[in-house]
C-alpha cells in the first residue's frame, strides 16, 4: 500500500524534467535544468514580477523588502516570502513544477518556506559570499533545498552561481561569520581550500535556467560587473517534511538580522 507521500510523488513524476536525476543530486549536491521555462513562459513570469513589484511590494512589511539604499526605490535588492502576498506566486510555490522537483530529489514530502526575489543591479550588485544555506535554517536533520530560477541571461560578468561539487556530503557545517552583504549576512570564513577550488563549478545560463541545491552545498556568486545589465532571479526554499525546525533559534537569528538591516538603512 502506498503512503500519501509516495502517491504524491508518483502523480507528479511526469512533470519532472528529464535532466533532474536523483543520482546526480546525491553525488554533486545540485542539479541544473537549462531551461526549465520557455521563452514565452519567462515573458509571462517577468510580467507578473513587474506587477508584484509595482502593486504588492508597497504593502509588504519592511522586514521583507531589502534595498541597497532605502532612500532609492530603484535599488530594490531582495524580497522575502512573496508567495504569502499574492495568489499567482502562491500557486507557483505550492503547485508548480519546482515543488515537484524538490520532492523528487529530497525523496520526501516538502514544506514550502520562502520565495525570494534577488536583484544584482548593474554596476553595484555585490558578490554573494560563499555560504551554506542550512547554516541559518536551523533544521535537524538538515534536509532542505533551494531552487534558483534565472529571470534573465546570467554569466560571469553579471554574477552567475558557482557550486562546490560534493560539499553537501560533510556532516558538519563549515565556519561562518558576518559578511555585511545585504541578504547574505553569514558567509564562510575558511573558503578557498584546495578542495573548494578544485571542485568549484560555474553555472552561466539563459533566462529560464533553473538550479536546485542541497542546504549543505557550498555556493557563491560574483558581483555584477556589467554597466548595463542587472542579474535578477527567483528563489524557492523547501524543507523536507521530516526535518525539524528549532523555532527559538530561528526567531532569535531573524530578530538580530532585522536589527542589523534597520541600522544599516537596508529595510
Amino acid at each position: 500500500m502506498l503512503h500519501e507521500t509516495d502517491k504524491t510523488m508518483q502523480n507528479t513524476a511526469t512533470r519532472i524534467p528529464p535532466q533532474v536525476k536523483l543520482q546526480d543530486f546525491q553525488r554533486d549536491g545540485y542539479i541544473c535544468v537549462d531551461p526549465l521555462l520557455s521563452g514565452p513562459q519567462m515573458v509571462e513570469l517577468n510580467g507578473e514580477i513587474a506587477r508584484f513589484i509595482r502593486d504588492v511590494v508597497p504593502t509588504m512589511p519592511e522586514t521583507q523588502v531589502y534595498f541597497e539604499d532605502k532612500s532609492d526605490n530603484t535599488s530594490l535588492k531582495q524580497l522575502q516570502r512573496m508567495f504569502e502576498h499574492d495568489a499567482h506566486f502562491n500557486d507557483l510555490m505550492l503547485n508548480g513544477v519546482v515543488r515537484d522537483i524538490a520532492r523528487e530529489i529530497l525523496q520526501d514530502e516538502v514544506v514550502p518556506v520562502n520565495m525570494q526575489y534577488f536583484n544584482k543591479p548593474a554596476g553595484i550588485g555585490q558578490a554573494t559570499p560563499p555560504h551554506q544555506d542550512g547554516y541559518y535554517f536551523h533544521l535537524t536533520p538538515c534536509e532542505a533545498v533551494t531552487g534558483w530560477l534565472a529571470l534573465e541571461d546570467v554569466d560571469h560578468e553579471n554574477g552567475c552561481i558557482h557550486y562546490v561539487r560534493g560539499s553537501h556530503k560533510h556532516d558538519e557545517f563549515r565556519p561562518h561569520g558576518q559578511t555585511g552583504v545585504l541578504g547574505f549576512s553569514q558567509g564562510m570564513t575558511d573558503f578557498g581550500t584546495a578542495d573548494d577550488q578544485e571542485n568549484t563549478v560555474a553555472f552561466p545560463g539563459q533566462a529560464g535556467t533553473f538550479l536546485m541545491h542541497h542546504a549543505k552545498t557550498i555556493h557563491w556568486a560574483g558581483a555584477n560587473r556589467s554597466a548595463t545589465r542587472s542579474r535578477r532571479a527567483l528563489g524557492f526554499i523547501y524543507y523536507a517534511k521530516s526535518a525539524k525546525l528549532d523555532i527559538a533559534k530561528r526567531e532569535a537569528y531573524q530578530r538580530t538580522l532585522d536589527v542589523q538591516l534597520k541600522q544599516n538603512n537596508k529595510i
